[in-house]
């Protein structure tokens, strides 16, 4: 399972499908687009993907996974990690509204057409093959999305918010398994038979 950076691969990846999608029209550089909050003052880029909240998604029912011959490990815990696509209002662009629309239109677009992300790509040690991770819309209401603008001191401006599931973390958790101490057979003969 993935380790503790998938996190921030999950982020790095959605960055670089939109840096080589939306550049050089409708966003000039891939320079404009980062990783970022809009909280941040005197940074100079258009788009920014914002990471706004992590939520664990309870238990999955697997038990341990196996590590080498008799070893185990805890089973991986699923999380859905919640994302804002915004303008960055501090950039020095002079984007106009109808720059901005457009803007969100292509990123939406290209989220929508690029929604699954193969863990196993972002992290190419993985042994075995993952479940992809969903990129889909984050079914907020307007005063949810208000909320996240809001806990950053910004007024609200038209976003996009996304939730990339399900994010399996694994464990560092190694656990060895009880050897076996002694076993016991039973023989059984059969009789032959008469002919």
């Amino acid at each position: 399972m993935a380790d503790y950076p998938i996190i921030s691969d999950v982020s790095a990846h959605i960055v670089k499908l939109l840096r080589e999608k939306m550049c050089p029209e409708p966003v000039p550089s891939p320079n404009n687009i980062e990783v970022s909050s809009p909280a941040e003052q005197d940074v100079d880029y258009i788009l920014g993907l914002y990471l706004y909240d992590i939520r664990e998604e309870g238990e999955i029912s697997m038990g341990p996974l196996r590590v080498g011959k008799t070893r185990l490990k805890k089973a991986p815990k699923p999380y859905s990690l919640y994302y804002m696509l915004f303008i960055n209002g501090s950039s020095q662009m002079g984007l106009k509204a109808h720059d901005i629309q457009k803007i969100i239109g292509r990123a939406a677009q290209i989220v929508n057409d690029g929604n699954l992300i193969f863990p196993n790509t972002l992290q190419t040690w993985l042994e075995s093959e993952e479940a992809p991770i969903i990129l889909s819309p984050a079914k907020i209401s307007l005063d949810d999305k208000v909320r996240v603008w809001s806990a950053i001191n910004k007024p609200y401006q038209v976003s996009l918010f996304y939730k990339a599931a399900p994010v399996f973390l694994s464990s560092e958790i190694v656990v060895d398994e009880t050897p076996v101490r002694e076993a016991s057979f039973t023989i059984q003969a059969t009789g032959e038979k008469d002919s």
